[in-house]
């Protein structure tokens, strides 16, 4: 029974991850944010010898638990092809928590080391915390998954909040909002505690009151641009069977030529739509042959495909790509590519190869050595359609990753999220990606095959008969909305997170040097 008493902070830090896990959609239970107070409780409890090693624990455990529930959907993807990869789904499920939560640990033990016992100390944890977040998404490409700020379901009043301070600024203010709470649990001046919860409820209550405000302003205007998007149903696993490929071509064509009220003037298809290269699939040969068959004069196809390029070594390297395929009448000619910036590690390539191949570790992807990287992404001029942002499926959860000089009309965003099934990864997918429209102020038109394809308007908002789930197949014809004005963020990106992350650390370390009481 002893031993079990000993052990309670770590369960409780293990639940305080579980508990903020469900936040983020789909479950949608924001309450949950109050995790991150619990953590802090217990992070502020870690009075014995070694109080950062026990604070790094604790972080841990809490991170764990939240990685846990956010990410146990990788596993799917690697049960795919369960002959070649089944094995290491399990490690995938717990492994890539373990690895993420090391962020989590390392933040509280950081925090613990310089915090007093001072009120002042939720600022340094919201700024401590919100700076590893920060560094999760780009230490070794990243991996900004969930990150608290992107909680708040997209196009909601607290969303909006990401339009000015961006993803991480949201998060700062989400980590704070919730453990200005932590104080009310704790000996010191009533004044002082009440004052600190007084803070948060007031912030809480300025991510509805400003985000409502926003979205009642919201006039959304539709451009002359109607996109149709085809979501062809095709699974994962069927893509690996020779025998499937003249049927899932013949899906995507049908769908492609289907009639409609008014004839698209973008058509897109998903992100590893066909399982065969561009070489393959556009030299001549039928499938080119229907492509131009299904096409109609003007229109332009957007088509997430691989190709392969021969460079000056003589060595063939394979890119995840977008092409634009454009109908000038008399035929069919490439109008643009765009190849993914960003590549999803041990899906797309692999971070020190030449180690973990001794494990017997693979690429997901069943290409060559897996993907290069293609340069940081730019602007594509369209034949038809304006200017448009390409991010392809792991590029969607970067803030700034767009690198573009003069702002497009709409970003589109092809994603294979067939890999994970029917279970929450493609919602979630889905929420961070509408969070780019935010910060933005652009429409997301976003495509995968099978579910969660939508139109996205530039408040993140989903039309719900704009939107195919998981499961469905057909296409959605819509007009593209129209961009709105610049927002603060696409103005000054992280500058306003770092402002409050260099606030929260000069007034702690202000505090400290002058001894303030009550602080």
């Amino acid at each position: 029974m002893s031993r079990l008493f000993r052990l309670w902070p770590g369960f409780a830090a293990l639940a305080a991850g579980l508990l903020a896990g469900l936040a983020p959609p789909p479950f949608g239970f924001w309450p949950g944010m109050l995790g991150y107070a619990l953590l802090l409780w217990l992070v502020d409890r870690t009075d014995d010898p070694g109080p950062s090693r026990k604070a790094f624990t604790y972080g841990w455990l809490a991170g764990f638990g939240y990685f846990l529930i956010g990410c146990w959907w990788v596993a799917e993807a690697f049960l795919v092809d369960p002959e070649a990869h089944g094995w290491m789904a399990p490690f995938a499920a717990t492994l890539l928590p373990a690895g993420l939560a090391l962020f989590w640990g390392a933040a509280c033990a950081l925090y613990r080391k310089f915090a007093e016992p001072k009120l002042v100390r939720v600022l340094l944890f919201a700024s401590v915390f919100s700076a590893f977040e920060w560094l999760r998404g780009h230490v070794l490409t990243g991996f900004p998954w969930n990150i608290p700020g992107s909680s708040w379901e997209a196009g909601s009043a607290p969303s909006q909040w990401a339009a000015w301070v961006g993803a991480y600024g949201l998060t700062w203010l989400t980590v704070f909002a919730f453990c200005a709470f932590e104080p009310l649990f704790h000996p010191g001046p009533r004044k002082a505690r009440f004052g600190y919860a007084a803070a948060g409820a007031i912030t809480l209550s300025l991510f509805w009151i400003a985000g409502s405000v926003r979205l009642m302003s919201a006039e959304i205007q539709n451009t002359r641009t109607i996109v149709r998007i085809v979501q062809a149903d095709v699974d994962q696993e069927a893509k690996w069977s020779e025998e499937n490929f003249r049927s899932i071509v013949r899906r995507y064509l049908n769908l492609t030529a289907r009639a409609g009220l008014r004839q698209p003037d973008v058509v897109i298809w998903p992100e590893g739509a066909l399982p065969a290269s561009a070489q393959d699939t556009l030299g001549p040969g039928w499938v080119a042959d229907g492509i131009a068959q299904a096409l109609q004069p003007g229109q332009v196809l957007l088509m997430g495909t691989y190709r392969g390029d021969r460079g000056a070594d003589g060595e063939t390297r394979w890119y995840n790509s977008l092409v634009a395929l454009h109908d000038r009448g008399d035929a069919v000619a490439v109008a643009a590519i765009y190849d993914k910036h960003r590549l999803v590690p041990f899906g797309e390539y692999l971070p020190l190869e030449k180690q973990v191949e001794k494990f017997g570790v693979k690429e997901l992807v069943h290409v060559g050595d897996g993907f290069s990287p293609g340069p940081r992404p730019v602007t594509v001029k369209l034949p038809v359609g304006g200017t448009v942002q390409p991010l392809i499926c792991y590029e969607s959860l970067f803030p700034s990753l767009p690198g573009y000089k003069s702002r497009p009309d709409w970003i589109v965003n092809i994603s294979n999220d067939a890999w994970f099934g029917r279970t929450s990864g493609p919602l979630q997918h889905l929420n961070l990606a509408s969070y780019r429209a935010i910060e933005e102020g652009l429409p997301v038109i976003r495509s995968t095959p099978t579910g969660v394809s939508a139109v996205i308007d530039p408040y993140g908002r989903v039309s719900e008969d704009a939107r195919l789930d998981s499961g469905e197949s057909g296409v959605i014809d819509a007009a593209i909305p129209a961009k709105i004005e610049p927002t603060l963020y696409s103005r000054l990106r992280d500058v306003s997170f770092w402002a409050l992350t260099f606030f929260g650390l000069a007034v702690a370390l202000w505090s400290r040097r002058h001894d303030v009481k009550n602080a």
